[in-house]
């Protein structure tokens, strides 16, 4: 079966056919440094972490680019380093070690390639000179803009109307545009700032040019897929278009870019946007440190499908974290053994438009009966499926024994007392153990292997 995307520019269900099979691209928007990722910045990593498995497995593990960038010069970069006080660069090498360290506990993959914009501004200036030179961008007053009205086919994207693109971008109309829809795509520095020299003085990019650049110099002018969050659809996505199509001298019918445009949605709190004045803002730092493993977050924004808007709730994580239990329960009493076999329909489920809730509630929890019925190779068929998914990756000891596990001598050595006492018909200080470690948050499962504990959720 082929895989098939929504794509955002046709509206539509569309089959992937990859320009080179042998070498499948996919580029996706990543995170700008300066703070913490919040659960809204999580859900495209592992929306796009899945397809980034799905099309491993479809089409060879070495046969897939998947780009995400860094943007670490940007104005919100600015502002936070001076309101901490410290240099930029501290700042976004901390953020980006913050980063890496709350996506691993999420289980997401590191992409294939990692640019970062201040290790692109080469690249940058060459597209720029391309559109100045093709009359698609002009300099005036220290900054270079780009034109909208010289692409007739910008909007297409967004497909939003003049007045409402002028709008949604809040563009300033500076007296240096010639059009108020124009977007920047260098702007001057100050000595204060990061800048670079360029033919239109010492400056740095607008945020849109950052990625054709960073996205060219990885993926060549055309490739597969371009991802993202549905927020950056306008105007990021449809300036990134505008700026990659006419560096290349082309319409969109004979330089398409990126073939398929595929969008996350929102995420909400609670039921509420997430907002920090309303104090819903959850980080992935945050989640983790109240004691949510990665793995149940992972699992809760899985839960719904990635075009949908989320709603990550305390219920749906404490759901997700119960049926993880259920799922490692099994492989502990049941550990699986060779390499088990994915299910076509549960393969079918992701390959129809990332459908994970399908997947997940149809296919892996059957797959989940088959092991508890003893049926043979379901439990390593379990693990291989959830592979796909970023899931139960992980031996059933360390989801049940938590982080630490390589720590829990004591608690063995009370478990073990507890089977001595057991033995010894002493069930007055079995009870008492048992009490001990449940006043510690332990909880013991007596089985046909022998006595099992795991931390209470």
């Amino acid at each position: 079966m082929t895989i098939r995307l929504h794509d955002t520019l046709t509206r539509a269900l569309e089959p992937l056919h990859p320009r080179d099979p042998k070498r499948v691209g996919m580029y996706v928007c990543g995170p700008t440094v300066y703070d913490f990722a919040h659960v809204g910045n999580a859900r495209p990593v592992v929306v796009f972490d899945v397809l980034f498995r799905l099309l491993r497995h479809v089409y060879g593990e070495g046969h897939v680019v998947y780009v995400r960038n860094v943007t670490d010069v940007d104005d919100k970069i600015n502002a936070a380093a001076r309101a901490n006080g410290e240099p930029i660069r501290a700042l976004t090498e901390r953020t980006l070690a913050q980063y890496h360290a709350d996506m691993d506990a999420l289980g997401a993959l590191r992409p294939t390639h990692e640019p970062r914009a201040t290790e692109s501004i080469a690249g940058m200036i060459r597209i720029i000179e391309r559109l100045i030179g093709a009359g698609n961008a002009y300099a005036a007053d220290g900054h270079v803009l780009f034109s909208v009205p010289s692409f007739a086919e910008y909007g297409q994207l967004s497909r939003r109307n003049r007045d409402e693109m002028i709008a949604g971008a809040r563009v300033d109309v500076a007296p240096y545009k010639r059009d108020p829809a124009d977007f920047v795509l260098w702007k001057p520095s100050p000595d204060d700032i990061p800048g670079w020299d360029s033919p239109w003085g010492r400056g740095r990019p607008g945020w849109h040019i950052e990625c054709s650049a960073m996205s060219e110099a990885t993926l060549g002018p055309v490739f597969d897929i371009h991802g993202g969050g549905i927020d950056l659809v306008f105007p990021h996505h449809e300036n990134e278009i505008a700026q990659s199509v006419c560096a290349h001298g082309g319409t969109r019918t004979e330089t398409h870019f990126a073939r398929h445009w595929v969008h996350n949605g929102f995420v909400m709190v609670n039921g509420e946007k997430m907002s920090k004045s309303l104090g819903n803002f959850w980080t992935v730092r945050q989640l983790l440190e109240d004691g949510i493993p990665g793995e149940a977050i992972r699992l809760a924004l899985l839960k719904t499908h990635y075009r949908q808007p989320l709603d990550l709730t305390d219920e749906r994580i404490t759901e997700a974290r119960a049926d993880l239990d259920r799922f490692y329960g099994a492989l502990r009493r049941t550990p699986p053994e060779g390499e088990g076999a994915i299910d076509g329909g549960f393969l079918a489920a992701l390959e129809d438009d990332l459908n994970t809730p399908a997947a997940i509630d149809l296919h892996l929890k059957r797959q989940l009966a088959l092991v508890n019925e003893g049926r043979a190779g379901a439990s390593a068929g379990l693990v291989a499926m959830g592979g796909l998914l970023g899931l139960l990756q992980q031996s059933p000891e360390a989801w049940f024994k938590g982080a630490d596990a390589g720590g829990d001598a004591e608690i063995d050595a009370l478990v073990a007392a507890r089977v001595a006492a057991r033995k010894a018909r002493d069930f007055a200080e079995a009870d008492r153990i048992r009490k001990q470690l449940a006043d510690q948050g332990v909880v013991l499962e007596d089985t046909p292997q022998g006595t099992l504990w795991r931390r209470a959720g």
